[in-house]
Order: C-alpha cells, then structure tokens, then sequence
C-alpha cells in the first residue's frame, strides 16, 4: 500500500495495531463516544493540547517544550507497550531510527512554527505535507486540482505574500510539513516490521534522545521547574498519549477512509483552539483560506480511497 493519504502515520499505525494492542480504554468509553466521537475528541486533544503548549513557551522555550512532549510521550509508551528489542536486525534499527528522525523534526519544526504564528495558520501549512505526497504518490489529475485548491487556500492566507505571517514561522511550519510526509512513509514501514506499536514506542525515545539536548540548552534549568513539568506532562497526554489511544479504538469500528477525512478537519480544530485559548482571531479570508485546504485534503483522501 502507498502511504499517501494526508491523514498522517497516526491511521498507518493504529490499522496495524488495532487486533494486537491492549484495551487502553474501557467499554463504557468506547459506547458512549462512539467511533466518530473518538476520533474527534482525539483531534480536539492534539490540538488544545498544541495550545497548551504555546501557553508554556515562554516558561521553556519551542524546543524546551517539545522535549519535556516527547519525554513524557516516550516513557508512557515504553510502560505500556513494553517493547521488545531482542532479535531486531540492522534493517528493524535503521527504520526506527529515520522513523524516529522524523518524529522529531516534524515536532520540533512545528513548535518552532507556533511559537512566532497562530495554531491555525501553522496547522494548515503544515498539512501541505502530507497533501503533497498525497499527489505525487497517486498520480492522478483529479489530485493535481486538490492541489491547486490548497495552493488557493495558501495564497489567501498568505495574503499574496505572507505579509502578515512571520516569514521564519511560515518557514519552519512548510518544514514541518515536509517531515510529516516524511513520518508517515516511515510510520508504514515501522508498522510493517513490529507488531503492536512497539516500533513507535521505540520510535518515540529516539525522537525524544534527539530533540532533548536541544531543549536542555534552550531552557536549561527552567526544564527542572514543577509547574513547568506539570505542564508538559499535560501536554503530552493532551497531544500524544490520549489521541492516539482514542483513534486505536476508533479503528477498530470505523473504516480508515473515514478517518482519513475526518483528520483533514485538524486544521478548523487548530484554529478554533487558538481563538479559545490563545485569544488568536481569524479573519474571513483566513477563515475561508484554511476552508479551502480542509475541502482539498478531504477531497484528496477521498480520491484515494475510491480510486477514482
């Protein structure tokens, strides 16, 4: 299977893993949300969570921040995962590490971004990542028009120039969005040589080992601070730990397709948190920019599905 759907690696690995994992949440949950209630509500958690964040920055530091994420994230994986490393070859390494590379990046890239523009403008940028390799990989001329309409989408929240957006935030949210693409071809194939999400968990600690140095010297001390860890254990069950659970037992009742689309939303959700929490207003043309990449990524997906 060619891993294009702009959905990220998050529908990759929860797929496979969906028969092996262990119930992470009770029945009682899983009746009372719903599929569609849960793979929301782990959208609304990625996303506040991402605002949660931008609140901690000027405590740590973009980079302070996403250590203390990825930590967090890594050790709750490794507990309930339990990962075993025996019997892994050069080829199962040499995947967890790019895999992990670009975890990494995509996070650490991200952060960067929403620490000098607003949640939703970053989250739109970012999600031309994934839409890109959504169109180069299927090769169909209906998706070059999905393009085109995200590309609209970026000129008007660009307003012909990214005037009004820091041109090094704009910058650091296109990379992060070329990571994605990049966690979601490596995301499959760490799904497809571990079982469970064992290579994710394994994933995750190098990602973390590679961005902690980087946020030990950004933040230092301030890192060691307790209200300042409080948070970003917050944070990396608001933006890890609980959406990815939420989606593994969405999938196991909801077909991948669905899902994909319903991802697509991530950046009305991002933008709806940032007015929340962070007080970000948007404009009707930002409004109606970030419409149109939502409309061309969930017309991309479901191109794909149907094959058409």
């Amino acid at each position: 299977m060619d891993p294009i759907a702009p959905a990220d690696a998050r529908t990759l690995d929860a797929a496979r893993t969906t028969e092996a994992a262990p119930d992470l949440a009770s029945p009682g949950l899983r009746s009372r949300l719903g599929p569609l209630g849960l793979v929301l509500s782990g959208g609304i958690s990625v996303q506040f969570g991402a605002a949660v964040a931008v609140l901690l920055m000027p405590r740590a530091g973009a980079l302070g921040v996403v250590s203390l994420r990825l930590a967090f994230a890594a050790v709750v994986l490794l507990v309930v995962c339990r990962p075993r490393v025996r019997g892994l070859n050069r080829a199962d390494w040499g995947t967890v590490l790019v895999f992990g590379v670009a975890m990494g990046g995509m996070n650490g890239l991200f952060y960067q971004a929403v620490d000098r523009i607003p949640l939703g403008a970053a989250v739109t940028l970012e999600v031309l990542g994934p839409l890109a390799l959504s169109v180069i990989a299927s090769r169909r001329l209906v998706n070059v028009l999905w393009a085109g309409l995200a590309l609209c989408g970026v000129v008007l929240l660009s307003g012909g120039g990214f005037g009004g957006l820091d041109p090094v935030g704009v910058a650091f949210a296109l990379g992060a969005g070329g990571m994605w693409a990049a966690y979601i071809i490596f995301s499959a194939r760490t799904g497809a040589r571990f079982p469970r999400a064992d290579g994710l968990a394994l994933a995750m600690v190098v990602s973390a080992l590679l961005i902690l140095p980087m946020g030990i010297a950004d933040a230092g001390s301030r890192l060691l601070v307790p209200s300042t860890l409080g948070l970003g254990a917050a944070v990396a069950l608001l933006s890890s730990v609980l959406p990815y659970t939420l989606e593994l037992l969405a999938l196991r009742r909801l077909p991948a397709s669905t899902f994909a689309v319903l991802m697509s939303l991530e950046p009305a959700i991002a933008a709806t948190a940032g007015f929340l929490v962070l007080h970000q207003a948007l404009s009707a043309v930002d409004a109606l920019a970030i419409a149109l990449v939502i409309v061309a990524s969930m017309g991309a997906v479901r191109t794909q599905v149907s094959g058409k």
